[in-house]
């Protein structure tokens, strides 16, 4: 099993590179962010929870996160493996993650970490607001509120796996194409 995560601010395009790495390496894509999406447009219990939090710029609750992909995946048993994006985001998700796994004799194998800059950030966030119909990312306030809350409880992240020695460092700004050779490669351990 190949278990992938994407690693990076919002706006850093692990969602773009998450789908074409997923497709190339056969993975299970799982995306936190759009399985929340799906729950808040069908007004499901988790997705009201959640959509109070997204919209305060400020990140699900453990718990509910871990649950949520416990559950995903359970639907794919057999798969060749995950790429995880958007996920985690905290270390106690980190260590859930480990967990989870393991029970199916699993692990992190590499975290490819998207380097982009502030300002690049805001204007592909904002950008997507316009494209996407994203509202969560058409305040600027509430995307500096999510590019901090990032560097106060998801950054951490990146010391957690680099004393693993897993972590893969891609430069997230170029074109699509660019950026996802430089993922493969760096998922493929070249």
């Amino acid at each position: 099993m190949l278990n992938v995560i994407l690693f990076g601010p919002p706006g850093a395009g692990k969602g773009t590179q998450a789908v074409k790495v997923a497709e190339k390496f056969e993975l299970v894509h799982l995306s936190t962010g759009d399985i929340f999406r799906a729950n808040i447009k069908g007004e499901t219990e988790l997705g009201v929870l959640a959509k109070s939090y997204i919209d305060k710029g400020q990140l699900v609750p453990d718990e509910v996160t871990i649950n949520m992909l416990r559950g995903e995946v359970e639907k794919n048993k057999t798969a060749k493996g995950f790429i995880f994006d958007g996920f985690p985001r905290t270390i106690p998700q980190a260590e859930a993650l480990d967990l989870l796994l393991k029970d199916y004799n699993s692990a992190v194998d590499v975290v490819v970490s998207l380097e982009v800059t502030e300002e690049e950030l805001i204007a592909r966030l904002k950008n997507r607001a316009l494209t996407s119909g994203r509202t969560d990312d058409a305040d600027e306030n509430i995307i500096k509120n999510r590019i901090q809350v990032y560097k106060d409880e998801t950054f951490p992240l990146k010391d957690y796996y680099t004393r693993r020695g897993i972590v893969k460092v891609v430069n997230g700004i170029g074109t699509i194409e660019q950026i996802f050779s430089d993922i493969c490669t760096a998922v493929a351990g070249e």
